[in-house]
């Protein structure tokens, strides 16, 4: 197996004394996608926000190929290569979409690429210079994810993408992603309730409930209900 991108052993996070998570462990390795379903309210966003720093770990240990992050700040773990989209975009709604993105690059110090985002995302460079929020859901979301990879991750965390978004980006989102692990060895964490998203771009599923992974699945197996009521707890 490829050595991990990002590794975490035995996480425990939660709001102040409430517990959420409960001795997490997950590795993902360059060029994998591995997806993390189960209800809201599970502890799938505290897994996420833990990993990037939003959060504090009160056990366990989080590695970015091969360093000890678990105790840096948030924008320390950006630097050294760790991108995240928000579930709900968090785009600058007064800022254009070319005014995102340069954003981005200011917070990488300039170790980017713009020219080549706006080539990579079509629909965005036709909008450069609309604000955000005159943008659709489904550009936005567009945007959020072009706004992360302007910092050349290595590895992307990503929550609900697919959330309230047509069919269509939907589609286009799931297209970007395969593309990101297959052509830039990307690893990919994601966050996501739309199963046959999951299912297309996903190599390893986990089960979350109550701040615990209780299974992996393959993606396969998501086309099963009975499998999925099973796991899920329906």
């Amino acid at each position: 197996m490829a050595p991990a991108m990002l590794a975490a052993d035995g996480l425990v996070s939660g709001y102040g004394r409430i517990r959420i998570l409960d001795g997490v462990s997950i590795s993902l390795s360059a060029g994998e996608v591995v997806a993390v379903i189960g209800h809201n309210g599970m502890g799938k966003t505290t897994l996420l926000r833990t990993l990037l720093g939003l959060l504090r770990a009160k056990a366990g240990t989080i590695h970015l190929a091969g360093r000890d992050i678990t105790r840096m700040a948030t924008a320390v773990r950006s630097r050294l290569g760790l991108g995240y989209v928000p579930q709900g975009r968090q785009i600058f709604p007064e800022l254009t979409v070319l005014e995102n993105l340069q954003i981005a690059e200011v917070a990488r110090a300039g170790a980017t690429d713009i020219p080549a985002m706006l080539e990579r995302f079509p629909a965005l460079a036709e909008l450069r210079n609309r604000p955000g929020r005159a943008l659709s859901g489904g550009e936005q979301q567009l945007l959020a994810l072009a706004r992360c990879l302007v910092g050349r991750p290595s590895v992307v965390l990503l929550d609900e993408p697919s959330e309230g978004i047509q069919p269509s980006i939907v589609e286009q989102i799931a297209k970007h992603l395969h593309d990101l692990s297959v052509r830039q060895k990307l690893a990919i964490l994601l966050v996501e309730q739309d199963l046959q998203f999951v299912a297309g771009i996903a190599q390893r599923v986990y089960v979350m409930r109550k701040g615990r992974f209780v299974s992996e699945l393959a993606p396969g197996d998501l086309a099963d209900p009975a499998i999925v009521k099973e796991q899920l707890g329906i």
